[in-house]
């Protein structure tokens, strides 16, 4: 499983130019999907865990990188199927003991990590694997195992909801009036 045009070697030399080189470029890839700093760095690091955890020689930097974007993904959506799990059987629902003010939320409005964060995980993974990882449609529902149906709904669904907070963001500010009360 050699890499073209890549030395491949012991994994803890690739493991090391892996994280030196790619390192950055993973964590992006993982805070688009989870929309969270802390929870980019944790994800990029359990897939470096469960990638070369096993003695993984004979591969280089490309597929390497590959490895642990897959598992990055994977790790991902496992987390995202545990919390809707949770949020059915939660009954309680917690208030805040206060209110930000309106321009902070006006600024996470437009803020688009904002934006991904309020969809689902497969919706927020097809967004970020076709407009991040620039994949086809066919190659996005190789990835998840979906379909490529699946794949079309999930980011039809996906960009519709971006587009009616973009478009309400943009109706509250030029009107300056809330809309039909």
């Amino acid at each position: 499983m050699a890499d073209a045009g890549h030395d491949t070697g012991r994994w803890e030399d690739v493991l090391s130019r892996l994280v030196e080189e790619r390192g950055p470029a993973l964590t992006r890839y993982a805070y688009l999907l989870c929309g969270n700093r802390e929870d980019a760095v944790d994800l990029v690091q359990d897939a470096l865990v469960k990638t070369f955890g096993r003695v993984r020689n004979g591969f280089g930097l490309t597929s390497g990188e590959a490895y642990v974007r897959r598992s990055i993904l994977t790790t991902y959506l496992d987390r995202g199927r545990r919390t809707s799990r949770w949020r059915r059987i939660e009954h309680l629902e917690a208030t805040p003991e206060f209110l930000e003010s309106s321009a902070a939320e006006t600024d996470s409005r437009l803020d688009l990590a904002a934006q991904l964060k309020k969809l689902s995980p497969r919706e927020r993974a097809c967004v970020v694997l076709r407009y991040y990882e620039d994949l086809k449609v066919d190659d996005i529902a190789e990835s998840l195992g979906i379909s490529s149906g699946a794949v079309k709904r999930y980011l039809s669904d996906a960009l519709a909801k971006l587009a009616i907070s973009l478009r309400d963001e943009r109706g509250n500010h030029t009107q300056g009036a809330p809309h039909g009360r």
